[in-house]
């Protein structure tokens, strides 16, 4: 049957669904009516989700202690949160709101629109106190105390706050780190709720929205709600490889059907003809599945971890010392045979330390230091120098540490080795090779084996190197132990090392 595209309206019901049975009311009729008030016009799909999201059991709580919205891209789910955030302001009493994304340009976006919301409609705006939006608080506060705060989930910066409810924008890129530093901070509060909201999974960064799938997907199977979380996931069911090209199970991507099953929003924010470019436009890549039809990848908490090195390979490779021929028989260290390398996350929260020697004509490993921020990190360098008194000290310039360089050379009086791009390719396929020849060892260190197990590869030229951003997992222990691997191999000219060179 021909289905004409004027006919194909999107669907307003999830294809994913599960919500706690047990409740008495619900607030989000309020908080749709609240949103109109201020110009937002809910449609159907997004009402239904504030209905659900926002029911109450008999003692007042919340039915729905998690609320995730997993919805493809420029749908609207905008609106709810912005339409949840001014429920909990004005109609829920809420002492303390945090929106976080992954990136602060997001979060500063959403500020924006809530703004404009809030202070165009007078009967909002008389209740408002203070709205700040510099470099250190953007947030916005009435004269009844509730507060509504931006922020950025890198570096942890809500660490520290205890809100009534947690708004997570991008929640497809949400890993342990940011929910470490979130969720013990609703602990101390009475009725606090997370709401999750964000498009299809993009491999190891949506941890966290893996984990809320698979309730979602038990629950479905057993017939059984989850108790404590609301999911609702607009996207399709692809076809498989095994699929014929008449299969009736599964969705094809350049059928409108899909498009509207997978776009709540189709024909009211997302055209047909847009829709179709768009698809001509991607191609056959995956993408458009993706972005547009909600088809996602999802780490699990065991098997999709380790994609890189496999955790049994690098697990055999543990030694029974460290730095086994670094040192002489009464184990003082000998100079000039390993090397150092330094690196940090890209939000500069954590930093690590690493060392590379010789180990049975092979490279043994090992991370003597990885801690939270960057200002022990020269200090430490000085004195690992001074006992070890390495070949040389390898730093990315392009990378995070790059920036201490310049303290490093004065305070350890040596140059700082500093791969140029096609050289870190080299160094990351140098490990790689390593861990499969057999020809490496370490000690084991914690911090490297978490780096291994979420560790991801990006394009480099003809080559690639290790991911740093978008990985849910704080790598630099792995890009240092990288660095300093290439470090002992590396020419190095006159004064930029001890005498006595490997």
């Amino acid at each position: 049957m021909t289905v004409l595209l004027d006919e194909v309206v999107g669907v307003q019901a999830p294809r994913l669904f599960t919500a706690p049975p047990a409740f008495l009311s619900s607030s989000g009729q309020e908080a749709v009516e609240l949103a109109a008030m201020a110009g937002l016009e809910l449609f159907p799909w997004q009402q239904h989700v504030l209905d659900v999201g926002l029911r109450e059991r008999e003692d007042g709580s919340w039915a729905s202690f998690e609320v995730c919205v997993n919805v493809p891209r420029q749908n609207g789910k905008g609106a709810i949160i912005e339409a949840r955030e001014l429920a909990g302001l004005f109609l829920l009493d809420e002492q303390l709101i945090i929106h976080s994304a992954h990136e602060f340009k997001t979060s500063k976006v959403a500020f924006q629109r809530i703004e404009s919301l809030i202070l165009g409609c007078p009967d909002l705006r008389k209740r408002v106190l203070r709205v700040r939006n510099n470099t250190n608080e953007t947030s916005i506060t009435l004269v009844t105390g509730q507060t509504l705060q931006f922020l950025a989930r890198s570096g942890g910066s809500g660490r520290g706050f205890t809100g009534d409810a947690n708004i997570m924008d991008e929640c497809m890129i949400l890993g342990d780190d940011a929910m470490g530093a979130l969720m013990p901070t609703m602990s101390a509060i009475p009725n606090p709720q997370l709401w999750y909201l964000g498009s299809a999974g993009i491999g190891a960064p949506s941890v966290q929205l893996g984990r809320l799938r698979r309730r979602a997907e038990a629950a479905l199977e057993l017939g059984k709600p989850d108790p404590s979380l609301s999911y609702f996931e607009w996207s399709v069911d692809p076809h498989r490889d095994e699929c014929g090209p008449s299969c009736p199970d599964h969705d094809a991507s350049d059928d409108p059907r899909s498009w509207a099953k997978a776009n709540p929003s189709l024909t009211y924010l997302i055209s047909h003809e847009f829709v179709r470019n768009e698809r001509a436009s991607l191609g056959t890549s995956g993408i458009f599945e993706r972005e547009r039809l909600g088809v996602g990848d999802y780490p699990s908490d065991e098997a999709d971890t380790w994609q890189v090195i496999g955790e049994d390979a690098w697990r055999s490779l543990a030694a029974a010392e460290a730095h086994p021929e670094a040192r002489t028989a009464d184990g003082t260290p000998i100079p000039g045979v390993v090397a150092f390398a330094i690196d940090m996350t890209p939000e500069r929260s954590h930093a690590a330390i690493c060392v590379a020697g010789p180990w049975r004509g092979g490279t043994h490993v090992e991370v003597p230091d990885h801690r939270p921020g960057t200002g022990w990190v020269v200090e430490r360098a000085k004195e690992l120098h001074e006992k070890w008194k390495p070949r040389c000290w390898v730093v990315d310039e392009g990378g995070p540490a790059g920036s201490l360089i310049q303290d490093l050379k004065d305070a350890l009086g040596v140059e700082i080795v500093s791969p140029k791009a096609r050289e870190i390719a080299q160094a990351c396929g140098q490990f790689y090779d390593a861990v499969s020849d057999q020809s490496m060892s370490h000690h084991d260190p914690a911090p490297l084996a978490t780096a291994l197990a979420g560790a991801q590869k990006r394009p480099l030229g003809d080559a690639w190197a290790w991911a740093r951003r978008n990985v849910g997992v704080d790598i630099s222990p792995l890009v240092g132990v990288t660095l300093a691997k290439w470090g002992l191999g590396v020419e190095v000219e006159s004064g930029d090392v001890v005498d006595n060179v490997w």
